[in-house]
């Protein structure tokens, strides 16, 4: 079996998969025996003869996720956690083997390192969707064989059906699936271009920065002209009402003018319908020019 799988594995991942194959198989009363000691005593040689015999358990769960692209090394490290977080959650008291115990940790171990691995684009963050994730190829394999065509409408609704998601979701994750991460970085054609290039840039350009700047001084301009052509007390008005963080209220200024808020409220809609029409006239004057 090691022969099969040595690609992208190490010396020690193959000293690990040679031992886990060599350790004994253990009876349900020594698993149990092991278990109570590692719980109650914590017994060390207990814990490392229940792992071992259980290792195979890792290497073939790996071996079967292996066709999601990641290194088979990395897959059995994963697997060892789970198979750690087993031994220590598992209570022997349950009518339950450790070896089916211990199966469960160790897939969920494994899919949650190929959810995060698998591709730079979350995937998966919901059980049904890390479900549609993990079925999907198997599912398409029996319903459509070995086409590498997008899902028909029909078979979506299928595989939908099966797992209880919605047709959308099983569509997008087909295409998700059948395409890879690409990088930007990758060379385009036969040039030293690269796929980068081709991006669109979102930001300004330097003559829309320069036309920007301009018109935001000479509205600027024309603003501060406006507010000249007001009387001291609506340029106050609009200056401490409009132009300032948090902006006075009506009470307050109206008192410290000497007359009611309601006449503050009257001055500043007569101040903002003269700086309303000055600035209409200058901003005509210029279509007119630039027109």
């Amino acid at each position: 079996m090691v022969g099969n799988y040595q690609g992208g594995l190490d010396q020690a991942d193959i000293r690990f998969i040679r031992s886990c194959m060599k350790a004994p198989l253990l009876s349900r009363d020594r698993e149990q025996a092991l278990a109570l000691a590692w719980r109650d005593r914590h017994d060390q040689g207990a814990l490392h003869e229940l792992i071992l015999a259980y290792s195979r358990l890792v290497v073939a769960a790996a071996v079967r996720l292996r066709g999601y692209g990641l290194p088979l090394g990395d897959l059995i490290q994963e697997g060892n956690i789970g198979l750690m977080e087993a031994a220590t959650r598992f209570d022997p008291d349950r009518a339950i083997r450790f070896s089916t115990y211990a199966g469960w940790w160790i897939r969920a171990a494994m899919q949650d390192y190929i959810l995060r691995n698998w591709s730079i684009v979350r995937t998966g963050t919901t059980a049904a969707q890390k479900s549609l994730f993990f079925n999907l190829r198997r599912l398409r394999a029996r319903i459509e064989g070995l086409s590498a065509a997008p899902l028909s409408e029909a078979s979506c609704h299928k595989i939908a059906a099966a797992l209880n998601v919605d047709a959308a979701s099983v569509a997008q994750m087909d295409q998700r699936l059948a395409a890879a991460d690409q990088s930007l970085n990758a060379p385009y054609g036969e040039g030293n271009d690269d796929w980068q290039e081709f991006l669109a840039d979102g930001r300004p350009s330097p003559e829309e920065m320069v036309i920007g700047r301009h018109d935001s001084l000479t509205r600027a301009r024309w603003l501060a002209e406006a507010l000249a052509a007001l009387t001291p007390r609506e340029r106050r008005i609009i200056t401490e009402r409009r132009l300032t963080d948090g902006g006075t209220t009506l009470e307050d200024l109206g008192r410290a003018l000497g007359v009611s808020k309601e006449r503050v409220r009257q001055l500043e809609q007569r101040a903002l319908a003269k700086l309303r029409q000055s600035l209409a006239r200058r901003a005509s004057r210029a279509d007119l020019f630039f027109g």
